[in-house]
């Protein structure tokens, strides 16, 4: 016991107030970058191709369904190309690359699919929807390549659409209602997959879709008068259909999906090049925006003949401006350019000189650009090497404006 001082009471503590915890900062939501700023900070794109979208394509011969394990590695590797890898990506971003897009065909290794007589399958019997977790578990060990280097990297829906006979995704309105509830499926599984990635991973929504006779350069241009009204409404409503669903799974799934950037193509990819028929342009015309701008792009797909590049020079630029006069400024978006070349091959200068004008030309519209495959192709992937090292060269330097 303590001693008391004469004349002096008691005095009695004061009583302990307890302080309360400081309130949890609360969590900033990192915000994505625009797709506009995407774009603009992609850089030289290339394309990953006939690797994870390689399939049988026939409906009358599926042979690597027939004649292989369906290991992800007999289907990566069925169109001559070796498995990728990280060495090879590494090689593109030390060379100055800063985007790899990613093309994957999805149609095999989803649900159940019955052959009959060995080779034939008839989609009818297709059923199930769930992708195979070896398969999804390797385009992830694929986009981890790209990411793992801080490279853009931009994953799709490839050869489910197209003129093959196994294509399941098709420009029409029966046919996007045939297909809906199985490719809403395919995107709720690729988008949940892929929620927690930051904003370099890009979900691009079907590839080069046509309409069911399989028109290029514009809807029912494959039908017997060239042209049909009905046919082509019907195939561009189902391209803003299959776009609007699309955005709606993935922003449904949330995370980061739900600010992602995502890319929705025009009809079968077209780019509305050439001047010989008035209905050329329709593709990027009737192209309808699934949600507003802001994290949305477009893209196209541009091939040309490098060795026929001086006389192609007026039509490259007329390209551009088509561009810029129905996507750019009548919807608001940033563009990018998904494939585009002239042919492989460096015997010449003409891959060179063409590569070059037009690397050029997609840099000065703000255009991002992803050449398809032969910078490095076949072995030359294995090593890693290039296959086309005068083309690559040119490409880089057109996005430093050397």
């Amino acid at each position: 016991m303590g001693l008391l001082l004469a004349g002096c009471e008691p005095v009695e503590p004061e009583p302990v107030v307890p302080v309360p915890d400081p309130e949890p900062e609360p969590e900033v939501e990192e915000v994505f970058e625009t797709a506009a700023q995407a774009v603009d900070h992609m850089g030289a794109g290339w394309n990953l191709g006939n690797t994870l979208d390689s399939n049988s394509g026939d409906l009358d011969n599926m042979w690597i369904e027939a004649w292989t394990q369906r290991t992800p590695k007999d289907y990566e590797t069925a169109w001559g190309q070796p498995q990728a890898t990280r060495s090879l990506i590494h090689m593109f971003k030390e060379a100055g690359f800063g985007a790899i897009r990613v093309p994957v065909t999805w149609y095999p290794h989803m649900g159940k699919i019955t052959l009959h007589g060995r080779t034939k399958w008839d989609p009818s019997t297709w059923t199930g929807t769930e992708v195979d977790a070896a398969w999804m578990a390797r385009v992830k060990e694929v986009v981890d390549y790209v990411i793992d280097e801080g490279m853009y990297c931009i994953l799709n829906v490839h050869h489910d659409t197209g003129a093959s006979s196994t294509a399941w995704l098709v420009a029409g309105e029966k046919e996007f209602q045939a297909a809906q509830s199985r490719y809403e499926s395919l995107w709720e599984q690729i988008a949940n997959t892929f929620k927690d990635y930051g904003e370099k991973l890009l979900f691009e929504s079907y590839n080069e879709m046509l309409d069911s006779y399989d028109s290029w350069c514009f809807a029912s241009f494959a039908t017997p008068a060239r042209y049909d009204a009905a046919v082509a409404a019907s195939a561009y409503n189902g391209i803003n259909s299959y776009a609007r669903l699309f955005v709606e799974t993935v922003r449904g799934t949330g995370g980061n999906n739900a600010q992602r950037n995502l890319v929705v193509n025009t009809y079968g990819a077209c780019s509305g090049d050439g001047t010989w028929n008035s209905h050329l342009k329709d593709p990027l015309n009737q192209l309808m925006l699934p949600e507003a701008p802001g994290h949305i792009a477009v893209q196209i797909h541009s091939y040309w003949e490098a060795d026929k590049f001086a006389s192609q020079k007026a039509d490259i630029d007329k390209l551009f401006t088509n561009i810029d006069a129905c996507l750019v400024k009548r919807l608001g978006v940033p563009v990018i350019i998904g494939e585009w070349g002239g042919g492989t091959g460096e015997d010449s200068n003409a891959n060179v000189e063409f590569a070059s004008y037009f690397s050029k030309k997609a840099k000065a519209a703000g255009v991002a650009t992803f050449w398809w495959m032969g910078l490095s192709d076949g072995d030359d992937r294995s090593a890693p090497r290039w296959s086309m090292p005068r083309t690559k060269a040119v490409i880089i330097q057109a996005q430093s404006g050397e």
